[in-house]
């Protein structure tokens, strides 16, 4: 270092930059010529390995440091609003009329079915069959509200799951089975993420066991009307999706008084680390925001009686992940001197409906119930020949919002129409805040030190610049790779431009076309991202992503977090002499780019190019619909500098707005290259 130059623009004064060195020529080869760089398999071997980290973290910091029961019972409130919030259900009491209707009813030798329909909220129809014995008990029979499992029909979900109805129902119990949402007689989505790559459910913190665990919390309101039931000794179980719904139900709702999850048992580090997560749907998880695992969500069950029941040959829900809920959670029950009531049980199957499954969870539910465990036998369990004949529906009302309603569970935030500076100031306040809290909380910290690897480019880019392959760390363990281009002009500083590389771009390693005119007065970063260039398949994305969310993050938060380590990197790591710093992204990386923008204010211009219009169409922040939109986040630039290439969207013309309110600040620019945009920091 010759001395310390100022650092011009937002936020870079004070950074101590060098003076840009030439590189040697090829005849001399630079020191470091000789780095072994990492190959983008070893690059997603160490993203997989920082994803199963993250994840064992959250497993070791879930209870948040708790204990004790007396340091539990004090949290466990918070716990739940968490766990309510990340579902997106609200707390306290449901309200609105449930609409119920009895369709049919099937009279058979010592019990009777009735065909309901209900309204779990307006529109949103619950298709079941209510299950009642002949004699109805004196106060009422104890009822089990049974949650299916993915189980395709015409006719629902609930005709594959009558025999698990029909013995509760010989034993003195009614049985409410539901159709899930998806495999119902009105059909909806399950698989938004897993298969159709509807990264807004995350954008939203939408998740379809959301509505599976409100409808049979709707249920059970419903079978508090019923004089034939005594609501007060509720059960739940179901298997495979069930099994996690009945998991979810009964921490959101203390009216289950047993549970029996069967096959749906998971924790998150074991599932992202033996890439479990591709084989299970979406409605299997919690979109994880506040970082919780089973274990804690499990603990709010407690100390009401808790039976897992798992398969060892399950590859949806192998031993790893049930093992490490089941010892974790032991604790909690032990803090309540409650073990008795916490047990598992297991066989040597796979992702089966077997008998012996369902005489552990059904067995388990009447000891803790009805007080007994009878001789089980499933020989007098004879299912409808005809199950059209459970059928509740003729026709889909007209006014159902089923198929719609991963849009609306929801509600997205309407964003505000700015008029003025001091509505913005207050407006922008609440957002960073909320950029902060909620949407970016899975950024990492930014370590103070760089694991970096470099080695001299010899191409064609030597003609315009001097030039390394760089990678460097911006997690521990977790590299990144680019080019890094440095001027021969003899100015004692230059404009820094990150361009950041999306998968689309990845045509051919040197096309640099666009960065050509730039290259004699530039510093220049060519920056891929984490698991831009690993060359994942479509499955192998998708399983990143919903990773990720297990996390309470998304790969492009991810991904923004490397963007932010990138600045560190050119001003604090390399300690360049930079005059301005300008990001570039095209298309999802454009996103990336506008929320780096407007988190680090040492980003002075950030120049987009086809930006997405809105997290509806895809790219992903953690609960950011909830709140705001991109182009609201976009504003957050102000007043430096946001140019656009070719045409300003019009979703982004408020932007423009926003730009123009603050006295002095850079207006919004529509440019016809990337180089006319960075020339004017030249």
């Amino acid at each position: 270092m010759r001395r310390r130059d100022l650092l011009m623009s937002a936020g870079l004064a004070g950074a101590v930059p060098l003076q840009v060195q030439p590189a040697q020529s090829a005849a001399n080869p630079k020191e470091n010529e000789r780095v072994k760089m990492m190959s983008p398999r070893e690059r997603r071997e160490g993203f997989h390995r920082n994803l199963v980290a993250r994840g064992e973290a959250v497993a070791q910091n879930q209870f948040r440091g708790i204990s004790t029961l007396k340091e539990w019972e004090k949290a466990r409130p918070q716990f739940l609003r968490d766990f309510l919030w990340e579902l997106g259900l609200p707390e306290g009491p449901r309200t609105g009329p449930l609409r119920a209707r009895i369709t049919g009813r099937l009279e058979r030798a010592g019990y009777r079915v009735e065909n309901i329909v209900f309204e779990s909220s307006p529109g949103l129809y619950v298709t079941g069959n209510l299950y009642l014995p002949a004699q109805r008990p004196q106060g009422g029979a104890p009822v089990v509200v049974y949650v299916c499992g993915h189980s395709p029909s015409p006719l629902g979900a609930k005709i594959a799951y009558q025999h698990h109805a029909l013995w509760f129902v010989k034993h003195g119990f009614a049985a409410f089975v539901l159709d899930t949402i998806e495999f119902a007689e009105i059909a909806s989505f399950h698989h938004g993420t897993h298969d159709l790559e509807w990264w807004h459910w995350l954008s939203l913190g939408y998740n379809p066991a959301a509505v599976e665990v409100w409808n049979a919390m709707r249920a059970l309101d419903y079978l508090e009307t019923r004089p034939e039931v005594d609501a007060s000794k509720a059960s739940i179980t179901g298997r495979s999706g069930g099994g996690a719904v009945s998991w979810f139900a009964a921490a959101a709702d203390e009216r289950f008084k047993v549970a029996s999850p069967v096959h749906g048992t998971w924790a998150i580090a074991p599932h992202i680390r033996d890439f479990t997560v591709r084989e299970n749907c979406d409605c299997i998880y919690v979109w994880n925001s506040e970082l919780l695992d089973l274990p804690s969500i499990g603990a709010l069950i407690a100390p009401r009686p808790l039976l897992i029941v798992n398969g060892r040959r399950d590859p949806c829900f192998p031993p790893a992940g049930y093992n490490e809920v089941e010892q974790r959670l032991r604790e909690v029950y032990r803090w309540y001197g409650a073990e008795d009531k916490l047990a598992t049980f297991e066989a040597d199957t796979g992702h089966e409906d077997t008998p012996a499954y369902r005489e552990a969870a059904n067995l388990w539910i009447s000891q803790w119930i009805a007080g007994s465990r009878p001789a089980y036998s499933e020989a007098d369990i004879v299912r409808e020949p005809d199950p059209s004949v459970l059928r509740v529906l003729s026709a889909i009302p007209k006014e159902a919002r089923n198929e719609g309603i991963d849009r609306t569970f929801i509600p997205a935030a309407e964003v505000p129409r700015i008029e003025n500076l001091a509505q913005w100031k207050r407006r922008s306040s609440s957002l960073r805040e909320t950029l902060s809290s909620r949407m970016l909380r899975g950024l990492a910290p930014r370590q103070a030190r760089f694991s970096t690897r470099k080695t001299p480019i010899r191409s064609w880019c030597e003609r315009y610049a001097d030039g390394w392959d760089v990678q460097f760390d911006t997690e521990p363990g977790l590299t990144v790779h680019g080019q890094l281009f440095l001027p021969r002009s003899s100015a004692r500083a230059h404009p820094a431009l990150i361009y950041l590389k999306g998968a689309n771009d990845l045509v051919y390693r040197v096309d640099y076309d666009d960065i050509l005119s730039i290259f004699p007065e530039h510093i220049i970063l060519v920056l891929r991202p984490r698991a831009v260039d690993y060359g994942m398949t479509n499955p192998e994305m998708a399983e990143a992503k919903m990773s990720a969310a297990l996390l309470g993050t998304t790969l492009e938060t991810l991904q923004l977090h490397d963007v932010l380590r990138a600045v560190d990197f050119l001003i604090d790591g390399e300690k360049l002499p930079i005059t301005d710093l300008t990001v570039f992204g095209r298309q999802t990386m454009a996103m990336v780019a506008i929320y780096a923008g407007a988190v680090e204010e040492r980003i002075s211009r950030v120049v987009l190019d086809r930006p997405p219009e809105s997290h509806w169409d895809g790219p992903a922040v953690m609960h950011a619909l909830r709140y705001t939109d991109i182009p609201e986040v976009a504003g957050l630039i102000a007043p430096r500098e946001v140019a656009f290439l070719g045409r300003v969207p019009a979703a982004y013309h408020p932007v423009e707005t926003i730009a123009r309110l603050h006295p002095g600040g850079k207006q919004v620019r529509r440019v016809n290259s990337l180089g006319e945009a960075m020339r004017g920091s030249a």
